[in-house]
């Protein structure tokens, strides 16, 4: 997989190890050539080694393997929710990840609502009620798909045993309820993750994105190096 990381090194903070300082999950069609590109190049400055997919994925895929680990190898999260972010499966499985790391490994979440207020992520509305709707509207067109093929009996299935008829029945029906247990996992990260204290680019320094970037990355810097902020700060 393509990505972008400044430092492939082992970092050590308390009991816990980070291969990076920051992971970054945002939506790339909405930021990726221009907010999160302005705000990678900030970090790397810094000297905060950050992980910063480089590839255009499917909204159909699923999250692999390497960026998981990457996500759980990284001590901050930082999520840029634009109007686009719910549109992508892929990155409401990231989501859904970094809130679990957040609970099982204490990784610090830090998210950004880029042009996007925070109640309409919290409670879904506008383009993310949209975006939901049109994910489980394809998943009920995927399994009716799945029925039908099932019932036009192309492979001779009604004709088989009525034990195997059943294990088919069993595997639709599980197969739903791991797609509504999927969606059901999402809305709750959105809503953990838009509970957490962030930043509004737009409502800072007067919506001057460099400004904000820049306070954006000197908190992350206190976040990671408290000891020397305090010493900078006498």
């Amino acid at each position: 997989m393509a990505s972008s990381s400044s430092s492939p090194s082992a970092l050590v903070y308390s009991s816990q190890v980070w291969k990076y300082h920051v992971f970054i999950s945002f939506r790339g069609e909405d930021t990726r050539k221009t907010f999160v590109d302005h705000l990678y190049i900030a970090l790397v400055e810094k000297g905060i080694y950050t992980y910063k997919d480089d590839e255009t994925l499917s909204p159909d895929e699923l999250i692999g393997a390497s960026l998981m680990k990457a996500i759980e190898e990284s001590q901050i999260a930082v999520i840029v929710f634009s109007k686009n972010y719910a549109d992508s499966s892929w990155c409401l499985n990231e989501l859904a990840c970094i809130m679990k790391c957040r609970q099982m490994k204490g990784q610090i979440v830090m998210p950004i609502f880029y042009d996007v207020n925070p109640s309409e992520v919290r409670k879904q509305k506008r383009k993310y009620e949209e975006a939901f709707a049109n994910h489980e509207l394809e998943n009920k067109k995927k399994i009716k798909s799945w029925r039908q093929a099932f019932l036009n009996d192309p492979w001779g299935w009604l004709s088989a045993p009525r034990e195997q008829i059943w294990k088919v029945q069993e595997a639709l029906a599980k197969h739903e309820l791991e797609n509504k247990t999927k969606i059901d996992s999402w809305r709750r990260a959105l809503v953990d993750a838009s509970n957490i204290s962030g930043w509004e680019p737009q409502h800072i320094a007067n919506g001057h994105e460099s400004n904000s970037i820049k306070n954006i990355v000197d908190t992350i810097s206190r976040r990671l190096h408290p000891i020397n902020s305090s010493v900078d700060e006498v």
